[in-house]
């Protein structure tokens, strides 16, 4: 290593090491000094607080941080993968926004532990800023049920399929399942890790990490070797909630990382969308609590409702409707007349408008275009419905449409 870069890339892992990620002091470090000159200070005590100090102090006892930080590189380089820094092209510009959540008085260290990741280890081909500019997470419990799985899969199968890139933490439960369904489109998909590329946690999981990495990514903040500690999927879940347009929660506990990765999605004004489940289960408390307590959280139930959250103009789903039926492309007139048609037998012209209210020349009308349409046959007795429908939904569409276009003219039909 030589140039600047290099040292300040070294700078940033050795300062991941040293102090955990996440830390406020240490941001504000790194920015009024450099990368360099912050863990030049932290090394020779010269922090801003004692709990800070203490943990440095802590963590030098058990080896040098520069022999640590190239150590880690020498390792994600036989591991087949790369450390990403903000002074790189391809850094998630978007993970800038979690200053926005610093200064705040908090008493966990979860909860104060939000500062933007000082470096990004990548496991996988795909440049990390373009796998995350369309990008949406999709997380929930791990314990989940077969209800959510099949949400979760389903759901990131579709949004894959749009191009979507969808991130998850790589959990068992909803997480694995919209990982698996994002793959199973041959779309992009995205773990944020709590521990390292190399040791993908849970183990039970190695399967579906190797195919994440192989046309995916799996991303850390923690250096190769790192071991999952419980407090890093807390603040790893910060990362999830900053990096992607807009959280999906799709079951989650009273208690759970989904609902806090959903409140940072809130703090940090991105979509927060709750999938809702039946009132029996206790896997589905917590979505509901964020649905009753949380205005801005939005309810969906399919890829049309993500879409009117995170996509853009032009991109929205349609909404959902039922079958079309030949009768739908009536106008409001003509629909009255149809019905008021007797469903055996035959009725005259002066029956059907005093059936339908409607004056006579405007029934005359629209019994021409319903007989034009193939809905009526007219009989000696005057008109009856038609025993078979004598066109089809498109040539009654084409029909009616170029019926309201005449109508607009002018023209009676």
């Amino acid at each position: 290593m030589s140039t600047r870069h290099d040292h300040v890339r070294l700078a940033r892992i050795a300062l991941h090491w040293l102090v955990e990620p996440g830390n406020e002091t240490v941001h504000r470090m790194v920015n009024a000094n450099g990368p360099i000159r912050a863990l030049e200070r932290l090394v020779e005590g010269d922090a801003l607080d004692g709990e800070l100090r203490g943990a440095v102090a802590a963590r030098m006892q058990t080896g040098n941080p520069h022999e640590i930080a190239e150590a880690a590189i020498a390792r994600a380089e036989r591991l087949g993968a790369r450390i990403v820094v903000p002074e790189d092209g391809e850094w998630p510009q978007p993970v800038r926004d979690l200053t926005r959540l610093l200064g705040r008085t908090a008493d966990s260290r979860v909860d104060r532990d939000l500062a933007p990741p000082l470096c990004l280890w990548v496991r996988g081909a795909p440049p990390l800023d373009e796998a995350l500019d369309r990008s949406v997470a999709v997380v929930g419990a791990r314990a989940a049920t077969s209800y959510g799985e099949h949400v979760a899969t389903t759901l990131a199968y579709q949004l894959a399929e749009r191009e979507w890139t969808i991130v998850s933490g790589g959990a068992y439960g909803i997480d694995a399942a919209a990982h698996r369904g994002a793959l199973s489109a041959g779309g992009l998909t995205v773990a944020v890790l709590a521990c390292g590329v190399d040791r993908p946690y849970p183990a039970g999981n190695t399967a579906l990490f190797d195919r994440i990495a192989e046309s995916g990514l799996l991303i850390s903040e923690w250096p190769p070797g790192s071991d999952p500690l419980r407090h890093r999927f807390l603040i790893r879940n910060r990362v999830i909630a900053a990096a992607t347009r807009g959280t999906v929660v799709v079951e989650a506990s009273a208690r759970s990382g989904a609902s806090q990765t959903l409140r940072r999605a809130r703090a940090l004004g991105r979509r927060p969308m709750v999938v809702p489940g039946p009132v029996t289960s206790a896997m589905s408390v917590g979505c509901h609590e964020m649905l009753r307590d949380h205005p801005e959280v939005r309810l969906v139930t399919g890829i049309d409702h993500v879409l009117e959250e995170i996509g853009p103009i032009g991109e929205l789903a349609p909404r959902p409707r039922g079958v079309e039926r030949p009768h739908d492309v009536l106008d409001a007139e003509s629909a009255l007349v149809l019905e008021s048609v007797p469903r055996r037998g035959a009725a005259g012209l002066d029956e059907l408008a005093a059936r339908a209210g409607i004056d006579v020349r405007t029934t005359m009308r629209k019994l021409t275009l319903l007989e034009s349409l193939g809905f009526l046959t007219r009989r000696e007795g005057g008109y009856a419905l038609a025993t078979k429908a004598r066109a089809t939904s498109k040539t009654a569409t084409k029909t009616a449409k170029g019926a309201k276009a005449a109508r607009s003219s002018g023209a009676a039909p």
